[in-house]
């Protein structure tokens, strides 16, 4: 089975550091976030990768092409012009329409086990399988309303009046069919793939209860890096026995000067914290500088700007 990886988005709301980094490859403990989901992918045997690329395109082919992904078979689909979670599809649909495929969001954090969403979605019969999470945000975010074991809804777009406390995860199992009703140009999935599936044979769902966060926002971003819970010190530790990636607080190559207090934060790479400098519930991105006796507190601090937080 092939996966399919949408990494193309601006990460508008991670202004103005998402101006200098793609948010792919904003990191969450010193790792780019899109790591976390070729994790998860390689853990479940998949190997081979696309990838939708626009907003700095060429850094991302960079980093991975720079790094050890243990085998993975990773190509691109660069947009010259931004198409959209339908468009984004719809572009590689000579590429994936031979066979159902994995569908991943590149921008959460999660743990879900994409073989029991493969085996789910084969037990259904369904043309598609989008994974469910239940949060207390649902109505906020976007409730996605189910009955007798199928989607009905998002955001009642369709007046089914059915209340629901289930969001989208950002990753489905598809079958091809769904290239039937995308578009080519600007579109969104939901309203062009999603819809066309649940008038065509049914849309189905898998439900996750485990470790899912989004990182889209500068809040959701600084939870992921320093909230921390068991279920994420868990997929740490599978990261690195499964595939040698190591996410860590301090990065080995970071000066920390005498004095200096580090609190429930994430120093990046060639950081620089000066003599009794603070940082606290900070994320330092990789070449930031705090200067002697400096405070940096709820904030992410990269080389071209500052994102403050709301405490």
């Amino acid at each position: 089975m092939k996966a399919f990886v949408l990494a193309a988005g601006f990460g508008s709301r991670l202004r103005p550091l998402t101006d200098h980094i793609p948010k792919p490859l904003m990191p969450i403990l010193n790792v780019p976030s899109l790591f976390y989901t070729f994790f998860l992918l390689k853990e479940a045997g998949i190997d081979n990768i696309i990838c939708n690329i626009h907003h700095h395109a060429d850094a991302i082919r960079r980093m991975v092409a720079s790094a050890d992904l243990g085998g993975l078979k990773i190509s691109f689909s660069e947009e010259k012009t931004l198409l959209g979670t339908g468009g984004g599809l719809k572009n590689c649909e000579n590429l994936l329409r031979d066979d159902d495929f994995l569908l991943v969001n590149s921008d959460i954090i999660t743990d879900i086990d994409f073989r029991k969403l493969v085996r789910c979605h084969a037990a259904g019969g369904c043309p598609g399988t989008l994974t469910l999470y239940e949060s207390p945000d649902a109505m906020d975010i976007g409730a996605v309303s189910v009955e007798n074991g199928l989607i009905r809804d998002f955001r009642n777009r369709r007046n089914t009046g059915i209340a629901s406390s289930c969001i989208y995860t950002g990753t489905a199992v598809l079958s091809p069919l769904i290239f039937r009703f995308l578009e080519k140009t600007f579109s969104g999935i939901v309203e062009t793939g999603f819809t066309g599936l649940m008038d065509h044979g049914g849309l189905g769902y898998y439900l996750h209860k485990g470790l899912w966060q989004d990182i889209g926002t500068p809040e959701s971003y600084m939870q992921a890096n320093t909230g921390g819970n068991a279920l994420f010190d868990n997929l740490v530790l599978r990261m690195n026995r499964v595939s040698g990636i190591h996410p860590h607080r301090i990065s080995d190559n970071a000066s920390i000067g005498e004095g200096a207090r580090i609190t429930s934060s994430v120093i990046g790479e060639g950081c620089s914290v000066g003599e009794n400098a603070v940082v606290e519930y900070a994320v330092l991105l990789p070449g930031a500088r705090v200067a002697a006796g400096a405070t940096v507190r709820h904030a992410v601090l990269g080389r071209h700007g500052t994102l403050l937080l709301n405490q």
